[in-house]
């Protein structure tokens, strides 16, 4: 997408719509978060706990209400100034930049990354150095904890590019537009929404990886699989699964 910045897709004006519009997100996070919070839970056992892309804390925060330390890493700062306005937020240490790299000053018993939020690194040379980063401020016996889509969207393509309706509804219209580069395996997306007030744009770009590749980078790592499962309520990945949340560790 052309002058593409990341600041467009999480700046103030996103931030602000953030929690509201991901109601319509079909990732299994926003479906069902309540077995995303248990799972963590059982995951961090005592903790403490590091999200990656933390955002407006719509996991960290009810996560750290059920007694786990979470600490997060994000890019944007309108995201992060979001959380510290909800009760709780201003008790969460939040480092500012890019989760590819940036350093944190302890391990963690648990790292997470949920809703695709590992493929807003658009290369694969930084989904490598996400994991190498990671495997670094893991505490023995920790875990990196992945949810992502699997690139299942390939079938509605067409001259490699697809329209699918999020919603329509008597006041509005939302559609999700994209166009796909197979060879940087890049998704040109933008979120459009129709309305009595106009048009407005959600674009984001992300970079997909299926489940083997991210096997591989874990590898490089000095990470391995240790489970992979269709969804938070540990639902069998199969080869119709859309989603899948995998499990690493030393």
């Amino acid at each position: 997408m052309k002058d593409y910045e990341p600041s467009v897709s999480f700046g103030k004006d996103a931030a602000a719509r953030y929690d509201d519009e991901q109601r319509f997100s079909r990732t299994p996070s926003r479906v069902d978060r309540a077995a995303v919070l248990s799972l963590l839970e059982e995951l961090a056992a005592s903790g403490p706990a590091l999200e990656l892309a933390i955002g407006t804390g719509w996991i960290a925060l009810p996560l750290a209400e059920r007694g786990i330390r979470v600490d997060g890493i994000d890019i944007s700062t309108a995201m992060v100034d979001r959380l510290r306005a909800k009760p709780g937020g201003d008790r969460l240490s939040v480092t500012l930049g890019d989760f590819a790299d940036v350093a944190v000053p302890n391990r963690y018993q648990l790292i997470y990354v949920v809703a695709n939020s590992l493929f807003n690194l658009l290369t694969q040379d930084e989904q490598v150095r996400c994991f190498e980063n990671v495997a670094a401020h893991l505490a023995d016996g920790g875990v990196f904890v992945i949810e992502a889509f699997v690139p299942s969207f390939l079938y509605r393509l067409r001259n490699d590019q697809y329209v699918d309706a999020e919603a329509v509804e008597v006041d509005h219209v939302r559609l999700d537009v994209a166009r796909h580069d197979p060879v940087g395996q890049l998704l040109d997306e933008s979120h459009v929404v129709l309305s009595r007030d106009g048009v407005r744009l959600n674009p984001v770009v992300t970079r997909y990886a299926w489940p083997s590749e991210l096997d591989l980078m874990a590898r490089i790592a000095g990470l391995r699989l240790k489970e992979r499962w269709g969804g938070w309520r540990r639902e069998p990945f199969t080869a119709t699964s859309g989603a899948h949340v995998s499990v690493y560790g030393r």
